[in-house]
């Protein structure tokens, strides 16, 4: 079964924005072909962005506790972060919000973080413990 971390955008695009790239994500995990992994940091930065004015697609506190529970359900949760030394071996991500992905991956030792961020995306051929790629490209695999 692969181990997956998703980014709050590639969460965005399978809870609110039913993206069909992304479905196929979800599709893996359904049939058990995939795990999600996150940690509590990833999760408060996702419900920190589902509260957003996202414009026509912004949900109301009954849709964002739904696609919360959603979330919770569709993953297994990282307890323990990463030892302090794991994160070392980490290249630093030129937006430090972002850090917390990579350092997610990590501790879940995941095959693949998911995102569609390209701070993230430029750091793919700096890290060797997992591949980081788009929702496009773990759709082709």
């Amino acid at each position: 079964m692969l181990r997956l971390v998703l980014d709050t955008n590639v969460w965005l695009d399978w809870l609110v924005f039913a993206d069909p790239v992304v479905i196929r994500i979800r599709d893996a995990v359904a049939a058990a072909r995939a795990a999600v992994y996150i940690d509590e940091r990833c999760e408060a930065e996702l419900e920190r962005v589902l509260a957003y004015d996202l414009g026509k697609h912004s949900i109301d506190v009954a849709a964002q506790a739904a696609a919360l529970a959603c979330c919770r359900r569709a993953t297994l949760r990282i307890e323990a972060a990463a030892p302090e030394a794991m994160p070392v071996q980490l290249p630093l991500c030129r937006d430090p919000d972002d850090q917390k992905f990579l350092e997610a991956a990590l501790a879940a030792r995941a095959d693949f973080l998911v995102t569609k961020d390209q701070a993230l995306l430029e750091l793919a051929r700096r890290v060797r413990e997992f591949r980081i790629l788009t929702p496009a490209e773990f759709g082709n695999l």
